[in-house]
């Protein structure tokens, strides 16, 4: 049997390793299949593929993650073999990072107003640098400049929903990624759905999608027993991913086993 992990992130959202890296990390851990798959872009995928091509013995499936909401709560969709070089997807993803850009200049507003000042000079860099720009990377800034000790320290005292430093970003509705994604040739997955909050029968009753994420580093043996169980119910294609961004070294530690050259089918 071969191995995939679907479910990585690069340099180019807020992964730690760029998608060169992320490839040749894979290719040491005897990974067969790796799906690059940043938040709101996809411009680590060239990248990677071009890289495998090197050694011709792993296979990067192109992917993406978007977010989402409901019932008030963050909701993630992964997009799998995708067009990603479709028109389309460029249009949605440009308008995502703008929203993005935005949205961490009104943080840095907001924490100034606390007396935390950032030189805005360092998100312009980062926005230069990566293409890209999240929370994650003003929490560092947060402990460069000494406000924070750590990551979840920046996220629990400032940048966490409801904090002080909290800004809501605008999203796409569940039903427009699923529809995006299936407009590009992609599958359509519920991510990390053990991390969820609320009930996952109504969202799964509710919502089209083409599979579900069982296997998580985070998720516990008894909530992969209760998703194996949502996704014989609703005739959910399975998958499994480590959601490695490179802050440890995580990759490949959660992943499916498949024998077609398509996972999917």
């Amino acid at each position: 049997m071969k191995k995939a992990d679907l479910h990585i992130h690069t340099t180019a959202s807020d992964g730690k390793l760029t998608p060169k890296e992320v490839v040749n990390l894979a290719i040491e851990r005897k990974l067969d299949a790796i799906s690059i798959t940043d938040h709101d872009t996809i411009s680590g995928i060239q990248q990677a593929i071009d890289e495998s091509k090197k050694y011709n013995i792993l296979e990067v499936i192109p992917g993406i993650e978007l977010s989402s909401e409901h019932n008030g709560e963050e909701i993630h969709i992964l997009g799998y073999y995708i067009d990603y070089e479709s028109p389309l997807l460029e249009d949605v993803t440009s308008r995502l990072k703008k929203l993005r850009i935005k949205r961490a200049y009104e943080i840095l507003k907001k924490l100034d107003l606390l007396g935390i000042s950032i030189n805005i000079n360092k998100i312009e860099d980062i926005i230069a640098i990566n293409n890209y720009i999240g929370r994650p990377h003003i929490a560092k800034l947060l402990i460069d400049e000494g406000y924070v000790n750590t990551m979840e320290e920046a996220f629990d005292n400032y940048l966490g929903f409801g904090k002080k430093g909290y800004v809501p970003r605008d999203k796409l509705s569940i039903n427009e990624c699923i529809n995006l994604i299936t407009k590009i040739d992609g599958y359509a997955v519920l991510a990390h759905p053990g991390l969820i909050k609320q009930r996952l029968e109504p969202i799964l009753r509710k919502f089209k999608f083409h599979g579900i994420e069982i296997y998580h580093t985070k998720h516990t043996d008894i909530v992969i027993d209760k998703l194996n169980i949502l996704a014989r119910k609703f005739n959910l294609i399975k998958t499994g991913g480590s959601d490695c961004h490179g802050s440890s070294p995580i990759l490949g530690n959660a992943y499916i086993q498949y024998q077609n050259n398509n996972i999917f089918k």
